[in-house]
């Protein structure tokens, strides 16, 4: 029992599913305010960002400590990105929409925030599905060129939010920073493996 209270991750666990749980408390305590979808909407779609900004730190919070361990982390906090916005797409789909399909195309065709989330979400699928060190192992070094859609999914995140806001633009702007710091952290280590390859396709000198 101290052993597995010691884990890392079932702390990580049980964090990620703290925001459910307080969805659920408040709900049966009639706490979501007077739009309880809206409420619940922006509350998983908030942690959809939180969880792919925490996954994208992990690998430059490597670089810069040291802790290799922590890339023990990354699928788990991907994953649970992944299951907080089906979430947030099921709120959308089902209390907002009640499955009604036509209105539901109509609304990815003509609203474009609405286009960029669904996207976003699409984009994930594929991510999840492989997540797992069996598809890793099948797929290669194809792996990680999937897995970079990753940023892709986190820009699309950050325009989704950005579009729905429209006149307070602080939060979805905080993101967009958090988002462009990783991106920025990221860039000499990018240009290191772009040298490196280059040197490695030359053709030999005579």
């Amino acid at each position: 029992m101290g052993a597995w209270l010691r884990n890392p991750k079932v702390w990580l666990l049980t964090a990620c599913l703290l925001p459910l749980l307080r969805l659920v408390v408040l709900g049966s305590r009639g706490g979501l305010g007077a739009n309880p979808i809206e409420f619940i909407t922006h509350s998983t779609g908030t942690w959809t960002l939180v969880g792919l900004m925490a996954t994208l730190a992990i690998t430059p919070l490597r670089r810069l400590t040291g802790w290799s361990r922590l890339l023990r982390y990354r699928r788990m906090l991907g994953l649970f990105s992944f299951f907080y916005a089906s979430l947030h797409f099921l709120t959308y789909l089902w209390l907002d929409q009640f499955f009604d399909l036509a209105a539901i195309a109509r609304d990815i065709v003509k609203r474009p925030f609405i286009t960029v989330g669904f996207a976003a979400w699409v984009l994930l699928l594929p991510l999840a599905a492989t997540s797992t060190r069996a598809m890793m192992r099948r797929l290669g070094r194809h792996w990680q060129q999937l897995h970079r859609l990753v940023y892709v999914v986190a820009l699309l995140g950050v325009v989704h939010y950005l579009w729905l806001a429209k006149k307070d633009l602080t939060q979805p702007l905080i993101y967009g920073a958090v988002l462009a710091t990783l991106l920025v952290l990221r860039l000499p280590w990018a240009a290191s493996a772009l040298r490196a390859l280059r040197a490695h396709i030359a053709p030999a000198r005579p």
